[in-house]
């Protein structure tokens, strides 16, 4: 059975302090950085000079899910910047495969990600292209939202495409990711897990992703003997 991942994001961290936020996370798996522009998503949050300071202080490979417009023109500088995978909307891409080709030759794995709305199925085909499927468990834009469950009949779909040796994807879900939600969304396949509040919103950031990994850990072991 394959380890959970935990991506910390620092969407719900003290910008201020930003090394120390990844610091304090120091044995997560990934770090995810929001990056939004306030067009694609109503909210503006940080972009690649961050991204490029962040990759200086921090050993953690960054895990950057681009909520912009115009992926297919930024996405690849994210990844020449030092981010171990950069993540855009479908719903933004003018070319989805084109721009998740130029990441990968750029050096970074390549995530799709799709909001709660958006089907899977049209993108199916698509999915061979890339190395990450981001499924959003919330609407795109603000931290600290209710987890929607019913986007996990997505993670089935994929996970059972990914069982049946067609598909090599981590399938990663981002959104209301808590004590209560994760061992939910690991049943149904996710390998990777973003936590935002649940984890920087603890007095022990370290040991609020080992506890999250503890559950996760669980709720695969449960789908695994199902």
């Amino acid at each position: 059975m394959p380890e959970p991942m935990i991506a910390p994001s620092i969407l719900s961290a003290d910008f201020a302090h930003l090394a120390d936020a990844a610091d304090s996370v120091a044995r997560a798996d990934w770090l995810h950085v929001d990056v939004m522009d306030n067009h694609f998503v109503p909210n503006l949050t940080i972009g690649l000079p961050v991204v490029k300071s962040l990759h200086r202080a921090s050993d953690l490979p960054l895990d950057c899910h681009l909520m912009i417009d115009d992926p297919d023109r930024w996405a690849p500088g994210y990844a020449e910047a030092g981010a171990a995978n950069v993540t855009f909307h479908v719903e933004a891409a003018a070319d989805p495969v084109q721009t998740a080709r130029a990441i990968r030759a750029a050096g970074a794995f390549a995530g799709l990600s799709l909001k709660p709305g958006t089907p899977l199925e049209p993108y199916l085909e698509l999915l061979s292209e890339f190395d990450t499927l981001l499924i959003m468990s919330v609407e795109p834009g603000f931290g600290g939202q209710s987890f929607i469950p019913a986007v996990l009949s997505k993670v089935r779909t994929a996970r059972a495409h990914v069982k049946s040796g067609h598909l090599r994807l981590f399938i990663e879900i981002d959104g209301g990711i808590t004590d209560d939600t994760i061992g939910q969304a690991a049943e149904a396949g996710v390998d990777v897990f973003v936590a935002g509040s649940a984890v920087y919103g603890d007095g022990d950031p370290a040991a609020a992703v080992e506890r999250l990994r503890d559950l996760a850990r669980a709720g695969m072991a449960l789908s695994a003997h199902g």
